[in-house]
C-alpha cells in the first residue's frame, strides 16, 4: 500500500480553501481521504467586480493566508500541491501583480485559470465518475462568486460548456445586467432542447450547504421545489436571522439566496426537477488531477 499526501488550494472570489488529503493506493483501489480542509473568509469579489483591483488589506490577507497554507502543507508533509485562482484574481487589473507578491513572499505559486479549465480539471479527473457513467444527460453547474460554469454532458460525453459572468459577489453588488441572464438563459435552452429527463449536478459551497440544510440523505435528489422554497425560506429573514436560524457564517448569509436563484433559474430553463449535490469541487479535482499527472 503506497500513500501520497496532496493537496490543492481554490482561491475563488468569496473564499480561499486548502484541501491535504491521503491517497491511498491499494492493490485494487485507490482512495482519496480527506485529511485537512481549511476554509478562510478572504473575499476577492467586490475589489475585483468594483474597482478591478485587489485592495492593499486584501493582498495582505491574502499574503497571511498562503503563508499559513504553506505551513499547513508542511506539516501535513504534503509531497505536491497546485493553487488555482479564479475569475475574481484573473480579472483584477493587478492579479498578476498579486500573484508574484505572493509568490516571493511565500513560495506558493499561484495559477490564473479560466473556467472551462476549472470544469475540465474536475471533469477528467473522474471525480464524478458514478454520476456521469449512465447514458443519460446531466449539466454540471458551479456557481462562484465571479462565475457560473455550465457543463452539458449527453452519453457520457462533453457536449458544450459555457463560462458566464454572473457570481453571487457579482449579485449582491448590484453587477449583473439583464443581458447576462439572457445570455445564459439562450445557452441553456439552445443546448437542452430535444434532450429529456436532465439530472443537474450542482457543485459550489452555496449548493452545499443548502443540500445541508435540505436534510437529505447522501446520494438523494434535491428538487427544484426544495431549493425553491428553502430560497423562500431565507429570504423572509434578515442576514443576521439566518446566521441564527440556520447556523451560517456571516459570509454565507449574504451570498445563498443569489446563488439559489442562479440555481434554480438554471434548472427551469434546462427542465430540470432534480439536482444531485456530490459535494466536491476545484480543490477535490485539483487533488485528483495531482494523482493522475504524477502517480498513476
Amino acid at each position: 500500500m503506497k500513500i501520497h499526501k496532496l493537496a490543492g488550494i481554490d482561491i475563488g472570489s468569496n473564499s480561499v480553501r486548502l484541501l491535504v488529503s491521503n491517497v491511498i493506493e491499494t492493490k485494487d483501489q485507490v482512495i482519496f481521504k480527506k485529511s485537512s480542509l481549511t476554509r478562510l473568509p478572504i473575499r476577492l469579489g467586490p475589489d475585483a467586480f468594483g474597482d478591478g483591483k485587489i485592495t492593499t488589506r486584501n493582498r495582505k490577507r491574502l499574503l497571511a493566508g498562503m503563508l499559513a497554507y504553506r505551513n499547513i502543507m508542511e506539516v501535513h508533509g504534503v509531497q505536491k500541491y497546485r493553487a488555482c485562482a479564479t475569475s475574481a484574481l484573473r480579472e483584477a487589473k493587478n492579479g498578476l501583480q498579486v500573484v508574484e507578491e505572493i509568490y516571493q513572499e511565500t513560495g506558493v505559486n499561484i495559477e490564473l485559470i479560466s473556467g472551462k479549465e476549472e470544469a475540465r480539471m474536475i471533469f477528467s479527473s473522474d471525480m464524478l465518475g458514478s454520476v456521469v457513467q449512465s447514458e443519460g444527460s446531466f449539466l454540471y453547474i458551479d456557481v462562484g462568486g465571479g462565475s457560473t460554469e455550465l457543463t452539458l454532458f449527453n452519453k457520457k460525453v462533453i457536449v458544450a460548456s459555457k463560462s458566464f459572468k454572473i457570481g453571487t459577489i457579482r449579485l449582491l453588488n448590484g453587477l449583473v445586467k439583464k443581458s447576462r441572464w439572457q445570455e445564459m438563459e439562450a445557452w441553456i435552452k439552445e443546448h437542452t432542447t430535444g434532450l429529456s429527463d436532465i439530472l443537474m449536478v450542482g457543485s459550489g459551497g452555496n449548493i452545499n450547504r443548502t443540500f445541508k440544510l435540505s436534510q437529505k440523505l447522501k446520494g438523494e435528489y434535491i428538487t427544484l421545489k426544495d431549493l425553491q422554497q428553502i430560497r423562500e425560506d431565507l429570504l423572509a429573514l434578515e442576514n443576521d436571522e439566518r446566521m441564527i436560524v440556520y447556523d451560517l457564517n456571516p459570509d454565507r448569509t449574504d451570498v445563498i439566496t443569489h446563488a439559489l436563484r442562479i440555481y434554480t433559474s438554471a434548472m427551469a430553463w434546462a427542465e430540470s426537477a432534480n439536482m444531485i449535490v456530490p459535494k466536491k469541487g476545484l480543490a477535490d479535482g485539483i487533488v485528483r488531477y495531482l494523482y493522475r499527472e504524477h502517480y498513476r
